[in-house]
């Protein structure tokens, strides 16, 4: 019965054909003298209409017995309509139960009942047909591809870097660790070490991979697995790739605003996302610690700063979106290339949007000797790291790079105030299920 099917979105082409819809029931009117089924597909909500006078009793009986998320498949005639909100209906002919599901539902798809957040991740599936679902999900998807997009374009050669990895690509203890044969190996978290090693390769490549933190956080905006995506690009400064960032950044909000303009709206947005202008200003770390205290800000030179403070800083700043340099080399990865003339200084940036860091990148170290002085710096042992050191005893040029979190980005740009709305599966301390 699937063999001519139409999607919801073509029926306003099909008037006055016979078609077939298939999809969910997502609500049912039994009014008597005539009945109404709107089904649900990938591209909208359309209408079944059947008056008593004008369908069998036998169509009559299997709309009457149709429950919410019933799957369907129902042949019949388009028509115009003043009532339905596409403006056609269809007038069933026959209909197909193809699958029946289970009542009561544990969660409203059509957004009637309004369920908490657990709720929505442990029946995910239920809760992926809703509308405002469908719209973060079409949208993260277009994030993904307009990133594509933009750096093809621009000469990247896309990577697909192991998660599997023999010691931490960052440092730090918070990798999980998987048996691996007879040897102990970890799940990455961060494909830094591998995408430069491509870069000193191949020039310019991205990626954009899964990775893994066991932080031990319970917070709105964090995850223990996440996916990033990162470009690496040799002979590049830290300011040459923060020139790419902004650039690729723009290009991703007005591909979004342009393609997923419905999908905004249904999530009230659209008139939200503004596109900023380029270049993005450029503030230090210095700058930003100065503006703090002057706010009343107990911090000190030296310290990270709380997603509170990241906050404050967009509002001081006076910038939805702007860019943080030079920071203390301390707070940053081995990898860091540290300042010519104050190395207490590195060639690092972060990337904050909406009051949020989405991104972090950094000048690399490409010398083997800096960079196994600056693995003891930071009490990690060479040795673990010599596959890596080696590689760039043999003609590595400078290089830098970034990465972007693709949840955070989309928390961003949909509004959203937990990063596990916009997470499929989302995985943090307490879930590991669905």
């Amino acid at each position: 019965m699937f063999e001519n099917r139409k999607y919801v979105e073509e029926l306003k082409k099909n008037v006055g054909k016979t078609v077939i819809l298939a999809g969910w029931v997502h609500d049912t009117r039994i009014l008597g003298g005539i009945n109404f089924v709107l089904l649900r597909d990938r591209t909208g909500i359309g209408q079944i209409t059947a008056p008593k006078k004008k369908v069998s009793d036998a169509i009559l009986k299997i709309v009457e017995s149709l429950r919410q998320e019933d799957v369907i498949a129902v042949e019949g005639k388009v028509v115009k309509s003043k009532i339905a909100k596409l403006g056609v209906e269809l007038v069933p002919e026959k209909i197909e139960i193809v699958n029946k599901s289970e009542t009561p539902l544990p969660l409203d798809p059509r957004g009637v009942t309004k369920t908490n957040l657990d709720t929505q991740l442990d029946w995910r599936v239920l809760h992926m047909r809703t509308e405002e679902a469908y719209a973060i999900f079409k949208i993260q998807s277009q994030i993904l591809k307009s990133f594509r997009e933009f750096l093809v374009s621009h000469g990247y050669l896309e990577i697909q870097p192991p998660v599997i990895i023999a010691s931490a690509s960052e440092g730090g203890a918070e990798l999980f660790s998987i048996p691996y044969f007879e040897k102990q190996a970890y799940l990455a978290q961060s494909p830094q070490l591998y995408k430069q090693l491509c870069a000193i390769s191949f020039e310019k490549v991205f990626t954009v991979v899964p990775v893994f933190r066991a932080e031990k956080f319970d917070q709105p905006t964090h995850l223990n697995e996440l996916r990033q995506m990162d470009i690496e690009q040799a002979f590049a400064t830290d300011e040459d790739v923060i020139k790419v960032l902004e650039s690729c950044f723009v290009y991703i909000l007005k591909d979004v605003k342009k393609n997923c303009a419905a999908e905004l709206k249904t999530i009230r947005r659209y008139s939200n996302l503004k596109i900023p202008k380029l270049p993005l200003k450029r503030v230090t770390y210095t700058e930003v610690i100065k503006l703090l205290q002057n706010a009343g800000e107990k911090i000190k030179w030296g310290k990270d700063f709380s997603k509170t403070q990241e906050k404050l800083t967009a509002k001081l700043v006076g910038e939805d979106t702007f860019v943080i340099k030079d920071w203390p080399t301390e707070l940053k990865a081995f990898y860091a290339m540290p300042n010519e003339k104050n190395p207490k200084i590195c060639h690092a940036f972060d990337f904050l949007y909406n009051g949020l860091e989405i991104c972090s990148g950094t000048q690399r170290i490409h010398t083997p000797e800096l960079l196994a002085q600056q693995l003891k710096s930071k009490g990690l042992n060479p040795e673990n790291f010599k596959f890596y050191i080696d590689f760039f005893r043999y003609g590595a040029p400078p290089h830098s790079g970034w990465s972007i979190g693709l949840e955070r980005l989309t928390m961003q740009i949909t509004g959203k105030s937990n990063i596990r709305e916009v997470t499929m599966f989302p995985r943090d301390r307490n879930r590991i299920m669905p």
